[in-house]
């Protein structure tokens, strides 16, 4: 499956942003997806995973609360919202894919990769 994300931007802190991903070359339904984030510097972190259906949902303590995860089938694209960002955001945000029925969050547990898409919080 090819990932293909987009949605991010410059916002000032408090602000929002909806990170999108698209998929495409397999069923989409088939793939529990996630988001991981990579800030200058620093190692690729987990921010949130959704399952096959979106019945079941996970977040990182550090978004938990701003972050909305959710994905629509029909359109193979999986969404990131994102609310009350803070400057401690800004990063690289990748969404990832890897067949299974549950959720996963583990960078290692993913077998494909979008090529990111920029999100800057600024003061």
């Amino acid at each position: 499956v090819q990932l293909q994300a987009s949605g991010g931007g410059l916002v000032q802190a408090g602000g929002s942003l909806r990170l999108s991903c698209a998929a495409s070359g397999r069923t989409f339904s088939y793939y529990a997806m996630g988001w991981f984030r990579q800030a200058p510097g620093k190692e690729r972190d987990f921010v949130a995973a959704i399952n096959w259906s979106g019945g079941m949902t996970y977040y990182a303590d550090s978004v938990k609360g701003r972050v909305t995860i959710s994905r629509d089938n029909a359109k193979n694209t999986v969404y990131l919202q994102m609310v009350s960002l803070k400057t401690e955001d800004t990063a690289v945000y990748y969404c990832a894919a890897v067949g299974g029925s549950h959720f996963y969050i583990r960078e290692n547990d993913y077998d494909y990769w979008g090529q990111g898409t920029q999100v800057t919080v600024s003061s």
